[in-house]
């Protein structure tokens, strides 16, 4: 089968790769009907994350079931399935507590390797979500959105806090922070900020729900959001991002008493600005999205078309242009790239 690896940086492949088996009683066979490149797929490509050996990519991912373990009990041969970027078992006590992300049998890096034709998913029953019937194609996009970038837009506004009659802004224009305006809109939020700077992604952005736009960076960012919300500062914060920078302005722009949702993978060892944090009495709240907490819950929306997170994709390849993808994404051109195989 045709699957994609990572050798280095900005060096990604498309080659031959052996199909994947059953491991374990609890795994399944899916084939992939879409796969996308995620934003944290860029670190290594860019050269950020260490790669030193090769490396299968992808981690979102919907398709059919192709077989099953022995072991399985939930999940059938046949059914179109969204999964979860994290394989959990969705029984285990942190699982029932809404933190699948941290689930005690979770298996690191799994699932991986779904940028290919076919791919091999652990713990099936607690980390795939089957769908009532075959989808129709052109929800396919919005389903995949669901097994990262909506839950995980979803978790920064529920750690931040926002709901009805709040103000919340979101940093970072990319897919995550584009579902979080979509989160921040469903929750009730009466003013959301999207800070960006692309024409393209800040009118998908209102298209979802924002009500202001702030272009501004550093200091000038955090007096624009001042001078928007009565000086006071917002009430929720998406930090969807993961720089420093991005992290001290998250902090900068909540108002005392309000909080940070941070969705986005961080680049430093330590939390910047965490003094102001705390004199501000600001809640930090947020880390590796529980998407799979939320599937169920976003799934009749996405199918009834009241929500359409797969707008985010403005970009399709086939596996062999998976490379072009990657470069695309890496230089701002596309927001997020989706993957037919």
């Amino acid at each position: 089968m045709r699957g994609t690896m990572l050798y280095g940086p900005r060096d990604v492949r498309s080659e031959e790769r052996p199909y994947p088996t059953i491991v374990e009683p609890t795994d399944a066979i899916i084939r992939l009907s879409a796969a996308c490149v995620c934003g944290s797929d860029l670190w290594p490509y860019r050269g950020a994350d260490p790669v030193t050996q090769p490396t299968p990519m992808g981690h979102e991912y919907v398709g059919i079931v192709e077989e099953v373990g022995s072991e399985v009990r939930l999940i059938e041969p046949g059914q179109f399935v969204v999964g979860s970027f994290f394989a959990s078992d969705n029984t285990c006590e942190i699982c029932r507590a809404g933190y699948q992300s941290s689930c005690i049998h979770r298996q690191p890096g799994a699932p991986t390797g779904s940028q290919a034709e076919y791919a091999r998913i652990p713990l099936a029953d607690g980390t795939l979500v089957a769908t009532p019937g075959l989808p129709p194609e052109d929800l396919i996009p919005s389903l995949l959105a669901a097994s990262d970038v909506l839950g995980t837009g979803w978790f920064g506004a529920v750690a931040a806090e926002a709901g009805p009659g709040k103000t919340v802004a979101v940093v970072g224009d990319g897919a995550v922070g584009l579902c979080g305006v979509i989160a921040a809109k469903r929750l009730g939020a009466e003013q959301i900020i999207i800070m960006g700077r692309h024409d393209e992604r800040i009118a998908l952005a209102k298209e979802f729900g924002a009500t202001d736009v702030v272009q501004e960076r550093g200091d000038e960012a955090v007096e624009r959001v001042r001078e928007l919300t009565d000086g006071f500062g917002v009430h929720s914060v998406l930090e969807c991002v993961g720089h420093g920078a991005s992290t001290e302005t998250a902090i900068g722009i909540a108002r005392p008493g309000g909080a940070v949702g941070r969705v986005g993978v961080p680049q430093e060892e330590t939390m910047p600005a965490s003094l102001p944090a705390f004199f501000g009495n600001v809640t930090i709240g947020g880390g590796p999205a529980p998407v799979r907490a939320y599937i169920e819950e976003l799934l009749p929306d996405v199918l009834d078309g009241k929500i359409e997170p797969g707008k985010v994709f403005d970009k399709t390849v086939g596996l062999d242009g998976v490379p072009e993808g990657y470069r695309a994404m890496a230089d701002r051109e596309s927001i997020k790239v989706i993957v037919q195989p």
